[in-house]
This record gives structure tokens, sequence and C-alpha cells, in this order.
């Protein structure tokens, strides 16, 4: 059996939630209308979107409604689970009851379905692309730090193999991983090698000893020197060329390619350089602008890549899902072309 996360994992506003203050207001607006009319039809709330995806965020929306419907005991539930990959116009809730009881929650659990799904498509695109190789999810420095929980378990649902904040691990255990930042190196007065041995002196062991070596734009160079310095206990480099430079060592392979940023070359350059004095165990890392169309011209060619770092791309574009009524006390109703259609994948949830 599968299993949803606990409505107790997520932090929720409920008083604020219930109140509306999220809320489109003509969705609150329609709660009190029925409330001050007497109105309660029994409604089927139908959640759909319009292409294929990998949909995330169900288990929070089922929190939502959980805690902040207004009598939840008398709703019923049915969702798909987070992770499922569903086809266009898939309908991936549903929600019975009495429209006055979750109407002021449409906008809540839409939104947090829309996002999470967003980068759990994004991140399973990536994974797919990368064939099996790691894909590490280091986008959250391009938002704001409140979604880093929910975008960190949206990427575990998309596979990603490690985070870089504590609170993108937070639902799904898992630590943060990352490398050395420019910030450190320049502190070091622009010395890779003296950041490196600072980083492997004061960390703990068990971090893997990961050096960036664009700083100098002089990877191949900076590889070498930090290789030797700290031999078998450098686990991997990084490279994170501008996409404005050109790396010194690609400057001789000019003209039949695009040179500037991590392209093939520099990193086909760095794996040659390191194995030629014997540092074949250490990785290499990329990143700087991949995404999925980029990392599949990677792995399609050959580039010895072994870790995927992928960042501010993981939030581009939008999924959206919308949620239509379309029955009413048991009968057809609903927005011409947006009639009821079942799913015999969901299952009934028990709201906590």
């Amino acid at each position: 059996m599968r299993q949803r996360l606990s409505s107790d994992v997520f932090t929720i506003p409920v008083a604020e939630i219930k109140q509306g203050f999220f809320s489109d207001s003509y969705f609150v607006r329609t709660r009190d209308i029925l409330i001050r009319d007497n109105r309660h039809p029994r409604v089927l709330m139908q959640v759909f979107l319009r292409q294929q995806a990998v949909v995330c965020g169900l288990d929070e929306a089922i929190a939502i409604i959980g805690k902040c419907a207004h009598n939840p005991k008398d709703l019923v539930v049915r969702a798909l689970f987070d992770g499922d990959e569903v086809e266009p116009w898939e309908t991936v809730m549903t929600i019975e009851g009495d429209l006055a009881n979750f109407s002021h929650l449409e906008t809540v659990y839409l939104g947090v379905i829309s996002r999470q799904t967003k980068i759990a498509t994004n991140v399973r695109r990536c994974v797919k692309a990368a064939g099996g190789k790691p894909v590490m999810f280091f986008p959250s420095r391009f938002d704001h730090y409140s979604v880093q929980k929910s975008d960190g378990y949206a990427a575990f649902i998309g596979g990603v193999a490690g985070v870089s904040t504590p609170a993108n691990g937070a639902y799904w255990g898992a630590k943060a991983m990352g490398t050395i930042p420019h910030a450190l190196i320049a502190a070091y007065n622009g010395d890779t090698v003296a950041a490196t041995q600072a980083f492997d002196k004061y960390i703990d062991p068990a971090v893997n000893r990961v050096a960036l070596v664009d700083f100098d734009n002089d990877c191949v160079g900076t590889s070498l020197a930090v290789a030797r310095a700290l031999g078998k206990k450098l686990w991997a480099v990084r490279l994170d060329t501008a996409d404005t430079l050109v790396d010194v060592s690609v400057l001789p392979h000019m003209g039949i390619f695009k040179p500037t940023g991590v392209c093939r070359q520099l990193v086909i350059n760095v794996r040659e350089a390191l194995d030629r004095e014997g540092f074949n165990h250490v990785k290499i890392m990329v990143s700087g602008g991949f995404n999925a169309e980029r990392i599949a011209e990677f792995e399609q060619a050959g580039t010895p890549v072994d870790i995927y770092a992928v960042g501010s791309s993981l939030f581009n574009d939008n999924i959206n899902f919308t949620a239509d009524v379309v029955m009413v006390d048991g009968k057809p109703c609903s927005k011409v072309g947006r009639k009821y259609r079942p799913n015999p994948r969901l299952e009934t949830v028990v709201l906590d």
C-alpha cells in the first residue's frame, strides 16, 4: 500500500486559510452567499490539468482540506498519489460535499498542487535525460525561503539525488548537500586550493569534498592543483564557468561549437587531465544553466559528466490546475466542456 505524508508534517496557517486570507475573494464570497441563503447542495468538485505531468502537492492539498474545511468529516476526497504520472485532462482529485464547506480553499489547494507538480515534472525530465546519473536540486536561492520545504519534497518525488538546504529535505529526511561557493574562495584571496583545504580541515569528514574550480577560468589547472593537494580525499570537482566566458583550456579547440560556459569540450579537457595524472576517482559535477534539453545533449554526445547540479530551470514554465463543479446533488451540472471525468485510479482519502 502506498503511503501519503501525514497532515501533521505540513506547517499550515489554519486560521488565516479558514478566514480566506490566501483565497481569491470570489471563493470566499461564494461560501458566504451560500451560508446566508441557507443553500447547501452536495457538489462534486473535479481537479485536473491540461498536460502530461508528474503530479505532486496532493498530500499537502489533502492536509489543507482536512484542517481548513469548516466540516471536513462531511467531505469525501479521492485523489491520486504524489509521483503519479498523469495525462492531459486526467482527474487528479475530487472533493464531494457541501460547497460552502470548502469553497474558500480552492485558491490554496490549486496553488499547492500547481507549484509542486511543476517542480516534480521538471526534475523528472532532468532525471530521465541524465540516464541514471545523479541530479542535484540547487535552485533555492532563486525563490522565497518559505517554499523550500515543499519544493524539496517535489524534487524528491521527481527523483532528485540531493538538495542544497536542510529545509529542502525536511519532508523526506534528506541532509543538505553542497560544494564550496565562490565567496569562500574569494575569502582566501582567490586561492581555490587554500579554500578547499580549509573546507577539508573544518567540515565533517562524512561530507564529500567537492571543489569549485572555475574561479580563475582555468578549470583544468585548478582541478589538478586541488587534486594534487587533497589526493584521495577529493570526491569531485564542479565546473560552473559563466556563459559569457571561454575557459582557457577550450581556446585551442574553438571553431565548430559554442565555446562559452560549461561546454562539452571543457568537461572532456578536465576529465582527460585528471585521468592522465591518476585522479580517475575524482568525479565531475557540472552546473550553470542546465535543463533537461541540455542534459540530454550532453548524454547523447557521451560527455563524461558524473553529476548534474540544476538550478533555476527547475522553476521554469507553468503547470496549472483547474477545479470545476461537475455534479450537483448527484446529477451532472457543469460549465460546457467541463463534464465529469471519472478516474478509476483515484483512491479515497481519510482526512486527519
